[in-house]
């Protein structure tokens, strides 16, 4: 469940970035966007974190644009 929330916030994020630099999102083709894939996550149990990486509590990551 945290995943796909997780995956959702940010495909929002993304989308509207796009957006806002005036490129097309078609609405049509983000009915066919899943939220539910996870090949991106780690699931091993080995997270390393870079402190200087770790946004700020209620902030999100760089979208890396």
């Amino acid at each position: 469940m945290a995943i796909s929330v997780w995956n959702t916030a940010y495909v929002g994020r993304v989308v509207d970035a796009v957006r806002a630099e005036g490129k097309t999102v078609p609405d049509e083709l983000l009915a066919h966007v899943s939220p539910l894939g996870w090949e991106h996550i780690g699931l091993t149990g080995d997270y390393l974190w870079r402190e200087d990486l770790v946004p700020p509590s209620g902030t999100y990551r760089d979208l890396g644009r």
